[in-house]
């Protein structure tokens, strides 16, 4: 059985008083692409920069491939990318591609030469001249030609328009589809990661609040929605409610009927699931009971 790409355990990393992570425990098998999500603040780089050898934590342990991440054996199968895209302001593109070439011993110098040529990127021109959404582009070619085995990405979509983020996106599935690698993306943009991740990790005040394959969890919820003086049954395990005008809105986990006419039952997409959960930072998407039939009343 192989080793997970990326496994943690009870993993916590405090900033004088301040935990950016506590407690967090995840597992991430081989060649999934991971969606990695949470409002600001909740230890998704810090998560990422554990992962990465780039801090100590101060508590837990994280390994990457069962190896101790900043290591040798790591770093030739760990490549990141910070959302700030750092990059030698001073360096030609040509320059940085020789660094990483000699820094690399798996680079694949074809994928390098070719994608920079597609995007039209000039290999003389310097890094601190390069638009945001360029430095983007060649940060993100630096890193898959290293041809790594976990692939790490904090806000790569940031600096892209959007069809910028729909090439980019294609682009990172085909290297998924011909390296098998697996890909932690950090995004706030959830509509771009459907179709594309797999597995959902959703990071809460320093914690792993929901994680699992995402097909199972859209299966696993669904929305109510009904009349607002009704209440649903305790055993309806209710994730978040809202209310507009005499109606009332409800994220549920089960799948179970609902038989009152009185109420409508639809799936629910990624983006609803996830802000569902953040509305609602202690509850967790935990196997929970499923859901009761609700029956028609007099």
């Amino acid at each position: 059985m192989s080793s997970p790409a990326l496994q943690t355990q009870l993993l916590s990393k405090r900033y004088r008083r301040v935990w950016a992570l506590r407690d967090c425990s995840l597992t991430v098998a081989p060649g999934r692409v991971v969606a990695l999500v949470g409002p600001n603040g909740a230890g998704k780089t810090t998560l990422l920069h554990a992962a990465a050898g780039l801090l100590t934590p101060t508590s837990g342990t994280v390994r990457v491939f069962a190896e101790v991440p900043g290591t040798p054996p790591a770093l030739s199968t760990v490549a990141f990318v910070a959302q700030d895209k750092p990059l030698y302001d001073s360096f030609t593109v040509a320059q940085l591609v020789r660094m990483a070439r000699g820094l690399n011993r798996q680079w694949d110098r074809a994928l390098a030469a070719r994608r920079l040529a597609a995007l039209e990127i000039p290999l003389r021109r310097r890094a601190g001249r390069l638009s945001g959404g360029q430095q983007s582009q060649v940060a993100f070619t630096l890193a898959v030609a290293k041809r790594p085995r976990l692939l790490l990405l904090d806000e790569p979509l940031a600096n892209l328009d959007p069809l910028a983020r729909t090439d980019f996106m294609r682009e990172l599935m085909g290297t998924v589809a011909a390296n098998g690698t697996t890909v932690v993306l950090s995004s706030h943009a959830i509509s771009d990661l459907v179709g594309t991740c797999d597995w959902l990790v959703v990071l809460n005040r320093g914690q792993v609040q929901v994680s699992g394959d995402i097909d199972e969890l859209l299966g696993a919820h669904h929305a109510l929605s009904g009349p607002a003086a009704d209440r649903l049954p305790d055993t309806v395990a209710v994730i978040t409610r809202t209310e507009s005008g005499r109606q009332a809105h409800h994220l549920v986990r089960g799948t179970a009927p609902v038989a009152d006419p009185r109420w409508t039952s639809r799936p629910v997409g990624l983006e609803e699931l996830v802000l569902g959960y953040l509305r609602e930072p202690d509850a967790a998407a935990l196997p929970g009971p499923a859901l009761t039939t609700i029956e028609g009343g007099g």
